[in-house]
């Protein structure tokens, strides 16, 4: 009996050593898959490294040729415009077939049309003479006034038809199409003629009067009784 019970034990101690040797060489078997993996893994970021490294190398040199080339296009402009100011030509005068220049002028409710050319100072409105048609001598020096700012008295005929508006109204009117016709005659009185505020149209007109007033803006007198 004793020698029976020494065999069980002793078959029992070989099976409990069995079974912990297959134990550690089960924990031993994923240990070395695991060291696998990990070798494994730095050899792919290697690999990806490489090909990534390619590509930035070809898409940096193709920026810095498209750079380069936007540099020394833009340079050429700035050489270009530099080299190539702008050439400002001078105005021509501008005539008709009859070597005259004409102009409208306005003021208020007055237009004329004025034809100006190369005489002697004569000046008619409407078929008239000047003095016959402004007798007065204020109307008169208003319109010889672009003559005077330019030293050209007495140099040149103006043929004139004025309508629309009272006396004074196409006097300005008048003078208004003599400085534009000059300006367009001889473009170098420009300046003297806008200085003087000649060629610039007055715009300025009488205000309309409302219903229920005595005028634009007058009021009829107000009677408490």
């Amino acid at each position: 009996m004793v020698a029976k019970k020494k065999e069980t034990v002793a078959k029992t101690e070989v099976k409990e050593e069995k079974k912990t040797a297959e134990k550690k060489t089960a924990k031993k078997a994923p240990a070395k898959k695991t060291a696998v993996k990990k070798e494994a893994k730095p050899v792919v970021k290697t690999v990806v490294e490489k090909k990534v490294s390619k590509t930035a190398k070809k898409s940096l040199s193709e920026l810095k040729d498209v750079v380069q080339d936007t540099e020394t296009s833009v340079k050429k402009e700035d050489i270009t415009i530099k080299t190539e100011p702008k050439a400002v030509e001078p105005r021509q005068p501008k005539k008709d077939k009859f070597g005259r220049s004409q102009a409208v002028g306005k003021k208020k409710d007055a237009i004329a049309r004025v034809y100006l050319k190369l005489g002697k100072g004569k000046i008619t409105i409407n078929d008239r003479d000047l003095k016959d048609y402004f007798p007065r001598p204020v109307l008169q020096m208003i319109i010889n006034q672009p003559f005077v700012v330019a030293a050209r008295e007495g140099q040149y005929d103006v043929i004139c038809t004025a309508i629309g508006g009272g006396l004074s109204g196409q006097a300005y009117a008048l003078r208004h199409g003599i400085s534009r016709a000059l300006d367009l005659f001889e473009p170098e009185l420009h300046t003297v003629l806008k200085k003087a505020g000649f060629l610039t149209r007055d715009s300025r007109i009488v205000e309309r009067k409302k219903p229920g007033l005595s005028k634009a803006r007058k009021r009829f007198q107000f009677s408490k009784r």
